[in-house]
Protein backbone atom coordinates (compact mmCIF):
# COMPACT_ATOMS: atom_id res chain seq x y z
CA UNK A 1 0.00 0.00 0.00
CA UNK A 2 0.97 3.66 -0.31
CA UNK A 3 0.54 5.77 2.82
CA UNK A 4 -0.17 9.47 2.40
CA UNK A 5 1.01 12.33 4.60
CA UNK A 6 -0.48 15.82 4.22
CA UNK A 7 1.84 18.48 5.63
CA UNK A 8 0.01 20.99 7.83
CA UNK A 9 0.56 23.79 10.32
CA UNK A 10 -1.79 24.53 13.19
CA UNK A 11 -3.41 27.99 13.52
CA UNK A 12 -2.23 29.78 16.62
CA UNK A 13 0.90 27.65 16.90
CA UNK A 14 2.78 28.56 13.70
CA UNK A 15 2.74 31.39 11.13
CA UNK A 16 0.57 30.22 8.25
CA UNK A 17 0.59 31.36 4.60
CA UNK A 18 2.32 34.63 5.42
CA UNK A 19 2.40 35.92 1.84
CA UNK A 20 -1.28 35.15 1.37
CA UNK A 21 -2.11 36.73 4.73
CA UNK A 22 -0.56 40.04 3.66
CA UNK A 23 -3.36 40.39 1.10
CA UNK A 24 -6.42 38.65 2.54
CA UNK A 25 -5.61 38.81 6.27
CA UNK A 26 -4.31 36.25 8.74
CA UNK A 27 -7.71 34.82 9.68
CA UNK A 28 -8.68 34.22 6.07
CA UNK A 29 -5.28 32.75 5.21
CA UNK A 30 -5.58 30.32 8.12
CA UNK A 31 -9.08 29.39 7.01
CA UNK A 32 -7.79 28.68 3.50
CA UNK A 33 -5.10 26.40 4.91
CA UNK A 34 -7.61 24.48 7.02
CA UNK A 35 -10.14 23.99 4.23
CA UNK A 36 -7.49 23.12 1.65
CA UNK A 37 -5.83 20.60 3.96
CA UNK A 38 -9.17 18.92 4.62
CA UNK A 39 -9.85 18.75 0.88
CA UNK A 40 -6.47 17.16 0.15
CA UNK A 41 -6.95 14.59 2.91
CA UNK A 42 -10.47 13.78 1.73
CA UNK A 43 -9.27 13.15 -1.83
CA UNK A 44 -6.54 10.88 -0.46
CA UNK A 45 -9.15 9.00 1.57
CA UNK A 46 -11.32 8.59 -1.52
CA UNK A 47 -8.35 7.18 -3.43
CA UNK A 48 -8.12 4.39 -0.83
CA UNK A 49 -4.46 3.60 -1.56
CA UNK A 50 -3.41 3.40 2.07
CA UNK A 51 -3.72 5.21 5.40
CA UNK A 52 -3.86 9.00 5.42
CA UNK A 53 -1.91 11.01 7.99
CA UNK A 54 -1.57 14.67 8.83
CA UNK A 55 2.13 15.52 9.24
CA UNK A 56 1.82 18.26 11.86
CA UNK A 57 4.48 20.94 12.24
CA UNK A 58 4.08 21.37 16.01
CA UNK A 59 4.12 18.76 18.75
CA UNK A 60 1.33 20.66 20.51
CA UNK A 61 -0.75 20.43 17.35
CA UNK A 62 -0.79 16.62 17.20
CA UNK A 63 -3.98 16.42 19.25
CA UNK A 64 -5.60 19.58 17.87
CA UNK A 65 -9.27 19.01 16.91
CA UNK A 66 -8.55 20.26 13.38
CA UNK A 67 -6.53 17.14 12.61
CA UNK A 68 -8.66 14.60 14.49
CA UNK A 69 -10.14 12.98 11.35
CA UNK A 70 -6.84 11.21 10.62
CA UNK A 71 -3.81 9.85 12.40
CA UNK A 72 -1.08 12.40 13.00
CA UNK A 73 2.69 12.32 12.70
CA UNK A 74 5.00 14.87 14.24
CA UNK A 75 7.36 16.68 11.93
CA UNK A 76 10.84 16.56 13.42
CA UNK A 77 13.04 19.58 14.07
CA UNK A 78 15.17 20.91 11.24
CA UNK A 79 14.67 22.23 7.74
CA UNK A 80 11.97 21.15 5.32
CA UNK A 81 14.19 18.55 3.68
CA UNK A 82 14.97 16.86 6.98
CA UNK A 83 11.31 16.91 8.01
CA UNK A 84 10.12 15.41 4.72
CA UNK A 85 12.82 12.74 4.85
CA UNK A 86 11.75 11.62 8.32
CA UNK A 87 8.03 11.53 7.56
CA UNK A 88 8.66 9.67 4.32
CA UNK A 89 10.89 7.14 6.10
CA UNK A 90 8.16 6.42 8.62
CA UNK A 91 5.58 5.87 5.88
CA UNK A 92 7.82 3.51 3.91
CA UNK A 93 8.82 1.48 6.96
CA UNK A 94 5.22 1.13 8.12
CA UNK A 95 3.43 0.67 4.81
CA UNK A 96 5.86 0.00 1.94
CA UNK A 97 5.60 3.29 0.05
CA UNK A 98 5.05 6.91 1.03
CA UNK A 99 3.41 9.85 -0.73
CA UNK A 100 3.92 13.37 0.62
CA UNK A 101 1.33 16.02 -0.28
CA UNK A 102 1.24 19.75 0.29
CA UNK A 103 -1.84 21.10 2.02
CA UNK A 104 -2.35 24.02 -0.34
CA UNK A 105 -3.01 22.25 -3.62
CA UNK A 106 -6.57 21.01 -3.10
CA UNK A 107 -7.31 20.74 -6.83
CA UNK A 108 -6.18 17.12 -6.94
CA UNK A 109 -8.14 14.04 -7.95
CA UNK A 110 -8.23 10.54 -6.55
CA UNK A 111 -7.34 9.09 -9.95
CA UNK A 112 -3.97 10.88 -9.81
CA UNK A 113 -3.15 9.37 -6.44
CA UNK A 114 -4.22 5.92 -7.64
CA UNK A 115 -1.88 6.30 -10.61
CA UNK A 116 0.94 7.20 -8.22
CA UNK A 117 0.15 4.21 -6.02
CA UNK A 118 0.17 1.80 -8.96
CA UNK A 119 3.57 3.12 -10.03
CA UNK A 120 5.01 2.85 -6.53
CA UNK A 121 3.63 -0.67 -6.09
CA UNK A 122 6.18 -2.09 -8.52
CA UNK A 123 9.18 -3.92 -7.09
CA UNK A 124 11.85 -1.77 -8.73
CA UNK A 125 12.78 1.59 -7.13
CA UNK A 126 10.21 4.16 -8.26
CA UNK A 127 9.51 7.83 -7.59
CA UNK A 128 6.67 10.19 -8.44
CA UNK A 129 6.74 13.96 -8.79
CA UNK A 130 3.82 16.38 -8.78
CA UNK A 131 5.28 19.58 -10.24
CA UNK A 132 4.07 23.01 -9.17
CA UNK A 133 3.90 26.00 -11.49
CA UNK A 134 6.23 28.05 -9.26
CA UNK A 135 9.13 25.63 -9.69
CA UNK A 136 8.41 23.58 -6.59
CA UNK A 137 6.28 20.46 -6.20
CA UNK A 138 2.92 19.55 -4.68
CA UNK A 139 3.60 15.83 -4.33
CA UNK A 140 6.55 13.48 -3.95
CA UNK A 141 6.50 9.74 -3.43
CA UNK A 142 8.89 6.80 -3.42
CA UNK A 143 8.78 3.11 -2.59
CA UNK A 144 12.01 3.09 -0.59
CA UNK A 145 13.37 5.16 2.27
CA UNK A 146 15.94 7.71 1.10
CA UNK A 147 18.85 8.95 3.18
CA UNK A 148 18.31 12.45 4.62
CA UNK A 149 21.33 13.99 2.89
CA UNK A 150 19.57 13.67 -0.47
CA UNK A 151 16.72 15.81 0.84
CA UNK A 152 18.83 18.30 2.78
CA UNK A 153 21.02 19.45 -0.11
CA UNK A 154 18.10 21.18 -1.83
CA UNK A 155 17.14 24.85 -1.48
CA UNK A 156 13.39 24.88 -0.96
CA UNK A 157 10.88 27.64 -1.80
CA UNK A 158 12.89 28.65 -4.86
CA UNK A 159 12.00 28.64 -8.57
CA UNK A 160 14.71 25.99 -8.97
CA UNK A 161 13.54 23.72 -6.15
CA UNK A 162 12.00 20.97 -8.24
CA UNK A 163 14.93 20.76 -10.63
CA UNK A 164 17.39 20.65 -7.74
CA UNK A 165 15.31 18.05 -5.92
CA UNK A 166 15.06 15.79 -8.97
CA UNK A 167 18.82 16.09 -9.46
CA UNK A 168 19.43 15.12 -5.84
CA UNK A 169 17.13 12.10 -6.19
CA UNK A 170 18.11 11.02 -9.70
CA UNK A 171 19.65 7.71 -8.57
CA UNK A 172 16.77 6.80 -6.25
CA UNK A 173 14.46 5.29 -8.85
CA UNK A 174 12.62 5.85 -12.10
CA UNK A 175 10.35 8.90 -12.23
CA UNK A 176 6.66 9.28 -13.00
CA UNK A 177 5.42 12.86 -13.35
CA UNK A 178 1.87 13.85 -12.44
CA UNK A 179 0.04 16.91 -13.76
CA UNK A 180 1.43 20.35 -12.95
CA UNK A 181 -0.68 22.38 -10.50
CA UNK A 182 -0.63 25.79 -8.84
CA UNK A 183 0.27 25.78 -5.16
CA UNK A 184 -1.53 28.65 -3.45
CA UNK A 185 1.03 31.02 -1.95
CA UNK A 186 -0.40 34.43 -2.87
CA UNK A 187 -3.86 35.91 -3.44
CA UNK A 188 -3.51 35.71 -7.21
CA UNK A 189 -3.22 31.93 -6.93
CA UNK A 190 -6.70 31.58 -5.41
CA UNK A 191 -8.50 32.17 -8.70
CA UNK A 192 -6.30 29.59 -10.44
CA UNK A 193 -7.08 27.01 -7.77
CA UNK A 194 -10.79 27.81 -7.91
CA UNK A 195 -10.97 27.37 -11.67
CA UNK A 196 -9.11 24.07 -11.41
CA UNK A 197 -11.54 22.88 -8.73
CA UNK A 198 -14.50 23.81 -10.94
CA UNK A 199 -13.14 21.58 -13.69
CA UNK A 200 -13.16 18.49 -11.46
CA UNK A 201 -16.24 16.43 -12.27
CA UNK A 202 -16.29 14.34 -9.09
CA UNK A 203 -15.35 16.78 -6.36
CA UNK A 204 -15.40 15.69 -2.75
CA UNK A 205 -17.65 17.48 -0.23
CA UNK A 206 -14.58 19.20 1.23
CA UNK A 207 -13.61 20.50 -2.21
CA UNK A 208 -17.15 21.84 -2.66
CA UNK A 209 -16.93 23.52 0.75
CA UNK A 210 -13.68 25.16 -0.28
CA UNK A 211 -15.22 26.39 -3.54
CA UNK A 212 -18.12 27.86 -1.60
CA UNK A 213 -15.70 29.68 0.72
CA UNK A 214 -13.73 31.03 -2.24
CA UNK A 215 -16.92 32.41 -3.73
CA UNK A 216 -17.84 34.11 -0.47
CA UNK A 217 -14.43 35.67 0.09
CA UNK A 218 -14.15 37.10 -3.39
CA UNK A 219 -10.54 36.46 -4.46
CA UNK A 220 -11.17 32.96 -5.71
CA UNK A 221 -13.89 33.36 -8.34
Amino acid sequence: MTAVAVFVKTPGLSPIKTRLAKTIGQQQAERWHQLAAMAVAEVATRAAIGPVYFAVAETEGLTHPLWSDHKTLAQCDGGLGQRMAEIHRILVERHGAGLLLGADTPQIEATELITAHQWLSEMAPKQIMGPASDGGFWAYGANQAIEPHHWQGVEYSRPTTRASFEAAMHEMGQWLSLAQKTDVDEAKDLAVAAQALLQIQRRTPAQDQLLQWLGQTGPGL
